[in-house]
């Protein structure tokens, strides 16, 4: 008799494979709530915070906080200067991660502490990310040429921006990403807000 065939029963690998095949569709249905709340999120952000100037959206985990960043990046125009604010961990650098990506980014990116500035060319403009943390003088930022990536033809992301506020340009939106650990682990609270 062909076990293989009878109704209703899975012998050998069958039954791993179809708990894999399940378990896997279920992945993909996750990804895909979290890429339309993420959607949801951000329809309309950059006209919604030029209207409205301050905007809070909330991130059930890193995935969301990537996809908010990436749909961010998407929107973002030559000149912007976005600054990020949030405690160690709070997905500053995953946010960014996915700003970068929707810039048309493809390398790895990761939080340039220790050099200040990090320059990605590759995608669909120049995307200048800093990392403030370490700046001991605000002279330093002027010394790596700051200004030139404030006003120039690409986008800059700064993170621990609050260090260096007498140098920012007039206008800017400052992202702050805070914790909440009363609603989760992995929830956060995204405020934007147009400077």
């Amino acid at each position: 008799m062909d076990r293989s065939k009878s109704p209703g029963l899975v012998y050998g690998g069958q039954g791993r494979k179809a708990e894999k095949s399940v378990q896997e569709a279920q992945e993909r249905e996750s990804d895909l709530e979290m890429e339309e709340h993420a959607m949801k999120c951000l329809e309309g952000i950059t006209e919604r915070l030029q209207k409205e100037k301050r905007l809070e959206l909330e991130s059930r985990g890193s995935e969301e906080t990537f996809l908010l960043g990436k749909r961010l990046g998407e929107a973002a125009v030559p000149g912007e200067v976005y600054t990020l604010v949030g405690n160690l961990g709070a997905g500053k650098t995953v946010f960014t991660q996915g700003f970068a990506a929707g810039l048309g980014v493809t390398e790895p990116v990761n939080s340039p502490t220790f050099t200040i500035v990090q320059i990605y060319e590759e995608g669909r403009m120049p995307f200048y990310h800093f990392d403030v943390y370490r700046i001991g003088d605000v002279e330093e930022m002027e010394e790596i040429g700051s200004q030139d990536c404030f006003y120039g033809e690409g986008v800059s992301m700064v993170e621990w921006a609050n260090l260096i506020r007498e140098i920012l340009p007039p206008h800017y939106t400052r992202v702050t990403i805070e914790r909440d650990p009363e609603k989760g682990f992995d929830y956060r609270k995204i405020l934007f807000e147009k400077i």
